[in-house]
């Protein structure tokens, strides 16, 4: 179910719509050093994991750059489609770790033809959300808010089951619980 929602334009466009909604929100803030006016400074991205073509504008990064001389502080906003500085989407990222969990040898193989994702690279995956995700202020906070509390041994998976509704809103609610990771300072110190 949930590697159908990779291949889904729908879904990808939701996720873009959500980034552009927090972009939106995020240039209303102002800039956080000096309060003016936040302008679009956007960038491409190669995002790899993607199972469907879509437009130029699924591969943008939203980013606001401040508009007063002197300043000109760049803001990251929040990032339901983007992970960080990983070159996979945030869904892949999620999927292909949670999947791991009872995937058979042979299944495990046919996800990683199909995303296109090396063993190796799921290692470290595994090992950032087991060992470096457990370990940030932001983990250490949130996971608090988690009734009942999700294993860290089974991250990204436990964390996944404690929301509710279909496959896409459960993944969607993930993504949304995981977007304070995504931007602006809160990069450095994940990652």
């Amino acid at each position: 179910m949930y590697p159908a929602l990779l291949a889904d334009a729908r879904f990808h466009d939701l996720l873009l719509f959500c980034d552009r909604d927090l972009a939106e929100a995020a240039r209303a803030k102002r800039c956080p050093i000096c309060g003016g006016r936040l302008d679009s400074s956007s960038y491409a991205r190669k995002p790899r994991g993607r199972l469907v073509d879509l437009g130029p504008a699924h591969d943008r990064r939203f980013s606001l750059c401040c508009a007063v001389d002197g300043c000109r502080k760049r803001v990251t906003p929040a990032s339901l489609r983007f992970l960080g500085r990983r070159s996979y989407l945030a869904a892949v990222v999620v999927l292909v770790t949670a999947l791991r969990h009872g995937l058979t040898d042979g299944r495990l193989r046919r996800l990683q033809e199909v995303v296109g994702v090396s063993r190796r690279t799921m290692g470290r995956w595994r090992e950032w959300w087991q060992s470096r995700f457990t370990a940030t202020p932001f983990w250490q906070l949130a996971s608090a808010a988690l009734m009942p509390p999700a294993d860290p041994a089974r991250l990204p998976a436990s964390l996944i089951e404690r929301f509710g509704g279909s496959a896409e809103e459960r993944l969607i609610s993930c993504l949304r619980f995981l977007a304070p990771l995504t931007g602006g300072a809160a990069i450095r110190h994940a990652f």
